[in-house]
């Protein structure tokens, strides 16, 4: 196996345990002969690269030659690897300074004792649970390693998870071909964000770690959070005990200044998937032919989710949070659009100044007022 990032362990957690737990774990992928898994990996990379046109046309942002990061179609085991690299990457500051507390910690022997490798068993335990949900990922925190090339300077990289795809048309029962297309045209909405706005990526990383750094909680807490999210996903907690588990992983370590901080994140996150689902929609009835049936028949699975575990790791992970940035993300780009075109609308890619603010998604108008019309005097 390819050590991620080079060395087996980085003492909180152990990565290469954790990749190869969930590859251990995870659910096996769709049955699909060697051929016709040649033919949905040659057609997703066919569709990415018709997707940039069709993006860039309808965003009127980027060009040909901003797109200089590599599309990967890979399976769940290389969505796992390209991942826990990016985790490492930029959980590193958090996880030295939770390393620099053990020695004060009142944990500091329990902790001592679980060591990284029951860490990284527990994380390679989550990675499994997500690794088969996931369609695709422009992947922004995204090192290079031997089998995972990424963009130049930091730039990051273009995942398509093949087997996943594959699994959801299936179950939806919808033309192949139309959602793969439809899938890609998301996915590339999110590289052509990043590419065609070069500023973006390193405020996303300094908001990130400007959250990061504010982290002041044991290391201990956040070791619990993740045994609890495993011992979910295992069938390991009691039935009926309640305790955290309606609040996420990030809801617990949050400070004030880290509200603050995350405040700003989630109105960016909003944005990104808003932006993206609204272009997929954009451009969806010219070139994806059932686009309707598909948009509809997976709004409903992601309404309902899969079972009560499901719903319940989606609670302790934060993706439910997730799902309302698509909604209310979606709604903010559309209300902005209406009201001032796609080119008004793209101000909001000129500086950090001009993202909108969490109460600005829920009031576009407020956003509007703020950066297209001066207040009279």
């Amino acid at each position: 196996m390819t050590s991620i990032g080079g060395a087996a362990s980085s003492g909180m957690v152990d990565w290469n345990l954790a990749v190869a737990t969930a590859t251990r774990l995870m659910r096996p992928g769709p049955d699909v002969s060697r051929d016709e898994a040649r033919a949905v990996v040659a057609e997703l990379r066919r569709h990415a690269k018709a997707s940039e046109e069709h993006v860039r046309g309808f965003t009127r942002l980027g060009t040909e030659e901003t797109h200089d990061t590599p599309v990967l179609v890979v399976d769940r085991p290389g969505w796992v690897r390209a991942n826990v690299a990016g985790f490492r990457e930029l959980l590193k500051p958090l996880l030295d300074k939770m390393q620099e507390r053990r020695g004060t910690s009142p944990g500091n022997a329990v902790l001592g004792a679980v060591g990284g490798k029951v860490t990284g068993v527990e994380l390679g335990m989550l990675l499994s649970f997500l690794a088969s949900r996931v369609l695709g990922q422009y992947e922004t925190f995204a090192p290079a390693t031997r089998d995972l090339p990424a963009g130049a300077n930091g730039a990051g990289r273009l995942l398509l998870v093949a087997p996943n795809i594959v699994h959801v048309e299936r179950e939806l029962d919808v033309e192949p071909h139309d959602f793969r297309l439809w899938v890609t045209l998301h996915e590339e909405t999110h590289r052509t964000q990043f590419t065609a706005v070069p500023w973006l990526r390193d405020h996303l990383e300094g908001e990130i770690q400007s959250f990061l750094g504010e982290t002041d909680v044991d290391p201990m807490t956040v070791l619990e959070r993740v045994r609890e999210a495993a011992q979910s996903l295992a069938g390991g907690r009691p039935e009926g005990e309640e305790g955290d588990e309606g609040r996420s992983l990030v809801e617990l370590v949050q400070t004030p200044a880290q509200r603050e901080i995350l405040g700003r994140l989630t109105a960016v996150m909003s944005l990104l998937e808003g932006h993206a689902d609204f272009v997929m929609d954009g451009v969806g009835p010219a070139v994806v032919p059932s686009v309707a049936e598909i948009r509809e028949k997976f709004q409903q699975r992601r309404a309902k989710g899969a079972s009560r575990l499901d719903t319940a790791l989606r609670k302790l992970l934060g993706l439910d949070a997730k799902l309302r940035q698509y909604r209310d993300g979606e709604r903010f780009v559309r209300a902005v659009v209406e009201e001032v075109g796609m080119d008004g609308f793209n101000r909001v890619w000129t500086s950090p100044n001009t993202l909108p603010t969490k109460a600005e998604i829920a009031k576009p108008a407020d956003w509007i007022t703020r950066v297209h019309r001066k207040p009279e005097a």
